[in-house]
């Protein structure tokens, strides 16, 4: 009976998770992984919570602690990384943060943190590496995109360097931070277990804001500033890591430095090749034929794949080869044109713009939408009605295309939604 009592807990906690846009499948290896971070009680209490951030006397409510019970347990949650502490407007806030981009990678972001990172590195290496549903819903599950790659702002010719924006550039994002941390990466770290890591870094995610906030209060992350968060930029650059953050504008959570061996995004752009995985840059690289070799440090470079060795076509050297990209896999990231010798490969802007959402709240609406899942964040069943919370998700949803318009009215079934979403009524609400 205490194994059943036992499962329960986890199979609850589970389908918490899975109301996330990204969304966490159960399977029999999420259960395995969310026994070694949580107790059994842990994973009753957690499953109670709601997705929006929330204070300690909404967990007390729910729970029905004591608050200084409830602290308790949720500052000893959050010390493991389980959930993210932060001060807001002078008052104690919690977040339950996904299982990724979150407490999977903040699990193996401390080594040595008390849990048997061995295990887990196993189990997750085969819930993400060898299970496909998981790291297919994340990264595929719709158009939209949990992360996005950020330009090698030194690969730009000077002529390019105008168009690119603020928000496009990791400098920028390290520069303007709030906080900035730093911690194990977690992909490498894992890998490590498994021997199979690279040679890459290890200490060098980058965690920004209130997310940064939270692991250095914990010391999950080490706060750094900008100018070592700028020399440790360069340092990934020399090591031709690919840098991929959340896909937003403003306040960037995250900035991991992908190698292509070890990291998920880079691998499940390799997996998921024609879903489109990732969010590119605006920018596609383009080889300059007269100055190839075929020496093919840009295939070794390339983390994606996307560069490969074909025929030169040459008669009289038919042993002779170029480089050849399929721009359906090119991220636009850059790391090509700084492993040229030769200076054969330049980047050039794409035909079509990329979009990125504004705001996380804006990307999470999206993905929602196109998940099936809006009414996860309109109606969570575990959080007191919020007008302005209500008022915010609405106010993107009628910032939307008219297509994702009809489908956030078809998932939520509210009349109120679509008249919402009438043009008089608009005009009216944004006059």
């Amino acid at each position: 009976m205490s194994h059943v009592t036992l499962k329960n807990s986890y199979k609850t906690l589970s389908e918490r998770l899975n109301l996330f846009p990204q969304g966490a499948p159960p399977s029999e290896l999420l259960f395995q992984i969310l026994e070694v971070l949580f107790t059994k009680d842990e994973a009753a209490l957690v499953a109670l919570l709601p997705i929006k951030p929330f204070n300690v006397a909404a967990a007390a409510k729910v729970w029905k602690k004591p608050a200084a019970e409830s602290r308790k347990i949720l500052e000893t949650l959050a010390s493991r990384g389980m959930l993210l502490d932060m001060e807001m407007h002078g008052e104690q806030i919690f977040v339950l943060p996904p299982p990724m981009a979150g407490f999977f990678e903040f699990s193996m972001m401390r080594l040595g943190n008390g849990y048997d990172q061995k295990l887990l590195a196993e189990l997750y290496y085969q819930y993400l590496n060898v299970e496909e549903d998981f790291v297919k819903n994340l990264f595929a599950g719709g158009e939209t995109q949990l992360g996005r790659v950020f330009v090698n702002e030194k690969s730009l010719a000077a002529d390019n360097t105008v168009t690119v924006m603020d928000y496009e550039r990791a400098s920028e994002v390290i520069q303007t931070a709030e906080h900035m941390g730093i911690g194990a990466c977690y992909c490498r770290h894992k890998m490590e277990h498994l021997g199979k890591s690279c040679n890459a870094p290890m200490d060098i995610c980058m965690t920004f804001s209130g997310t940064a906030q939270s692991l250095i209060k914990h010391g999950i992350a080490r706060r750094v500033d900008a100018k070592e968060g700028m020399d440790l930029l360069d340092k990934a650059i020399e090591h031709n890591l690919v840098q991929f953050g959340e896909n937003v504008q403003s306040k960037v959570a995250f900035i991991c430095n992908c190698c292509g061996c070890c990291c998920e995004a880079m691998l499940a752009a390799k997996r998921f090749a024609v879903l489109n995985p990732i969010a590119t840059t605006n920018y596609l690289a383009e080889l300059h034929a007269e100055s190839c070799n075929g020496c093919g440090r840009c295939v070794e470079a390339c983390p994606v794949e996307a560069m490969a060795l074909v025929s030169a076509g040459d008669p009289h050297k038919p042993k002779h080869k170029k480089a050849r990209l399929d721009e359906d896999l090119c991220l636009g990231c850059g790391v090509c044109v700084r492993a040229c010798p030769n200076g054969g490969i330049s980047l050039k802007a794409r035909k079509q713009r990329v979009i990125t959402p504004v705001t996380t709240a804006h990307r999470s609406v999206i993905m929602a939408i196109e998940r099936g899942q809006l009414q996860n964040l309109i109606f969570d069943n575990q959080a007191h009605w919020n007008h302005r919370a209500m008022a915010a998700i609405l106010g993107v949803i009628l910032k939307l295309p008219p297509i994702k318009q009809v489908m956030a009215s078809e998932q939520m079934k509210s009349r109120y939604l679509a008249r919402l979403m009438q043009p008089r009524d608009f005009v009216h609400l944004v006059h």
